[in-house]
């Protein structure tokens, strides 16, 4: 059975060096979004088109699913609602999922962002404290059900489905 391997966590906790590693071990196709955006954009989020750009990269590793290759999303899915989302999406297509959750401590984060912006600022973008205290706010932390892979919930009021979530989530997806 092929394999979705979903990094989870927050800037600077090690997604893409794991991601990188998982690849190797698994012959997978790893997407990566910021690998993308600075050369495609100039910058990491631009007006919006990190959500299209992952909704792209979302079919890409579905599609890579269904034809029996291993998919790394190296996305960091700060949501409950996009991991279920796309757990649900990835056994749509007869896939297993794992999360990959990357914890991590604030001087961790911070030595880590500092030393990437040092020796590859043309392929990352500035950090602020005040952007990692409002992300920690936003990121949702997996519990053990979750990361154990046990039953995926409904969407959220308001959708008859995740495929829906994800569409309005991920513009590009659908």
């Amino acid at each position: 059975m092929t394999t979705l391997f979903l990094t989870v966590g927050l800037p600077g906790a090690g997604k893409t060096t794991r991601a990188r590693q998982l690849a190797e071990e698994h012959s997978a196709l790893r997407l990566t979004p910021d690998e993308w955006m600075i050369p495609l954009f100039g910058e990491a989020e631009a007006d919006g088109k990190r959500d299209v750009l992952e909704g792209r990269l979302l079919w890409l590793g579905l599609e890579a699913l269904r034809l029996g290759t291993n998919v790394i999303l190296d996305f960091g899915c700060w949501s409950r609602d996009e991991r279920s989302a796309i757990r649900w999406l990835t056994e749509s297509v007869g896939a297993s999922c794992r999360l990959v959750y990357m914890p991590l401590d604030q001087e961790t984060q911070r030595a880590r962002i500092a030393h990437r912006q040092s020796v590859t600022p043309d392929q990352t973008f500035p950090i602020s404290e005040a952007d990692l205290a409002h992300w920690k706010t936003l990121f949702e932390e997996p519990d053990t059900a979750e990361l154990d892979g046990h039953e995926i919930g409904g969407p959220p009021p308001g959708w008859s489905g995740w495929s829906e979530w994800a569409a309005d989530r991920w513009p590009s997806f659908a």
